[in-house]
């Protein structure tokens, strides 16, 4: 961690599956262990990268339990908690704190394309679970659709007294990044960047004081956040330029199966399965990915060898 309460590298973590589709939990292990040593300083679980719009209630349990008594302490876990229902987001609130997460992520209350919670809806919902008194961190993403104006998220920054980080996704990040900041001042105690990476420079220029990133290089991008933090921004600069190229190839051509194939290359896990109706990467695209990232010698390809 660095001098900021909540900041550095929080990357999600992918869910394993065997090539049946059933769930690895030997790999979910094996993956919580590789990210723990690729120096992250706290992990994601079940976000929309560990494909939790895939996952059961009983399977999500299951995970909960394993990550976070196999993780044991040894860096924060954060537990994602998004659903329409505000009684259940409630629920999974209070499980979650029950078996020992550090935190919950959440993204406003949606449910497919057309039925979006309000602006005093969304505020409602992350005021119910910030009395359960865990941190919270909203996750402000497209895939809600629901639109989150800075002024909404300062009132509720100010008046919600769980809610103290804000992962920002949507388009223009860093203006919205630096907006926030502005105007909510110490209210905002964690900005941080989101969607691989793909505009961290532009949102730690704008006040962001961590990222989430996947699960495939933190090992690499987290020291550009630490360099960022400490004022060297030539340094920053230079190791962001360095992996850049693996992080676009990630965010626009593979999503969420990225870490995935680096694991399995890596021997981390045995299977990238995704599953129906997700399709399996592309051969060359798998390829491209590979080639990318072997000139910076991440800890996700030599981890399992």
């Amino acid at each position: 961690m660095t001098r900021h309460s909540y900041s550095g590298i929080w990357p999600v973590a992918p869910t394993p599956f065997n090539p049946d589709g059933t769930l690895d939990l030997p790999g979910m292990r094996r993956v919580l262990d590789c990210m723990i040593d690729q120096g992250v300083d706290g992990i994601c679980i079940l976000a929309n990268f560990s494909e939790q719009f895939l996952i059961s209630d009983e399977e999500r349990e299951t995970l909960t339990r394993l990550s976070l008594d196999h993780v044991a302490g040894r860096v924060p876990v954060i537990v994602t908690i998004s659903h329409f229902a505000t009684e259940i987001v409630v629920a999974r609130a209070a499980r979650a704190k029950a078996q020992g997460a550090a935190m919950v992520m959440m993204m406003p209350p949606y449910h497919g394309a057309a039925l979006k919670g309000t602006a005093e809806q969304t505020f409602e919902q992350f005021a119910k679970v910030g009395e359960v008194g865990l941190p919270i961190m909203l996750q402000d993403a497209p895939l809600s659709g629901v639109d989150l104006p800075v002024p909404l998220l300062v009132r509720m920054a100010r008046e919600i007294e769980m809610l103290k980080l804000f992962k920002i996704e949507c388009p223009q990040a860093a203006a919205k990044l630096r907006a926030l900041i502005a105007e909510g001042g110490a209210a905002i105690e964690g900005p941080f960047d989101g969607e691989e990476a793909i505009t961290l420079m532009a949102d730690l220029d704008a006040g962001a004081t961590g990222t989430m990133t996947s699960a495939m290089i933190p090992d690499l991008i987290g020291p550009v956040v630490r360099d960022h933090l400490d004022g060297d921004r030539a340094a920053a600069q230079a190791g962001y330029a360095r992996v850049l190229p693996a992080i676009n190839h990630e965010n626009r051509q593979c999503g969420f199966r990225a870490a995935k194939a680096a694991m399995v290359e890596g021997g981390v896990i045995a299977s990238e399965y995704c599953r129906h109706p997700i399709a399996p990467l592309h051969s060359q695209t798998r390829a491209t990915l590979i080639e990318l990232l072997r000139p910076l010698d991440p800890v996700v390809l030599r981890w399992g060898k």
